[in-house]
């Protein structure tokens, strides 16, 4: 895909992580601890291995369902963002680490043609460091959807589902979806889905 100048992106050195984190939070995550709180209570080591587990599981279904791709299918993954993608309640630093379960698999779908959709309750105000984010680590952005104000208003379940029918509507089968809440899941729209831990929201 074709990269935009970071010129012409908003600075990402006005901004700053702890501002990045709050208006990152999904609205739900609101109820428990912060992000801050969050993080100290779990162990980064065995997150990081109950993110390996899922993605083991997923790992060889991806490697299947892609090779047994119809002529002509458009294959995409849908992807949430905050402790999925990124390692936001432990990458103390901008750009936020990948959380390397995750991308390894996102690599190797993206290696074999699949685009890679992601879509988070992050508003609108941090679309240009959250896409340069990703793309830093390592990710082939072939969307990004970010809440606008209306969207603010929206129950996230609903948004999340919604932007997915919206992929499909682009003529994409989404042969997966991956995130840490059950809000980035339900719904539908998706041949798969494969949750990561968040702990009972201790991980936003």
């Amino acid at each position: 895909m074709t990269r935009r100048p970071w010129a012409r992106r908003i600075s990402v050195t006005t901004v700053s992580l702890a501002a990045l984190a709050a208006m990152a939070a999904p609205a739900e995550a609101a109820t428990t601890s912060s992000t801050a709180g969050a993080a100290a209570k779990v162990d980064y080591a065995t997150w990081q291995q109950d993110c390996q587990t899922v993605m083991s599981d997923a790992l060889p279904y991806l490697k299947q369902r892609i090779a047994a791709a119809k002529p002509g299918e458009k294959q995409a993954i849908v992807f949430d963002i905050d402790n999925t993608t990124l390692e936001t309640d432990f990458g103390f630093s901008f750009p936020q680490p990948a959380n390397k379960p995750v991308l390894n698999v996102a690599r190797y779908a993206q290696e074999h043609g699949v685009k890679l959709f992601f879509v988070t309750a992050r508003p609108g105000i941090v679309y240009w460091p959250t896409e340069y984010n990703l793309e830093h680590d390592g990710y082939d952005v072939s969307g990004l959807y970010v809440r606008g104000l209306l969207d603010l208003f929206k129950d996230v379940a609903s948004y999340k589902t919604a932007q997915r029918v919206g992929i499909e509507n682009q003529g994409y089968t989404i042969i997966a979806n991956i995130g840490n809440s059950a809000t980035d899941l339900s719904g539908g729209h998706a041949e798969k889905t494969y949750k990561l831990p968040d702990y009972n929201g201790q991980l936003s």
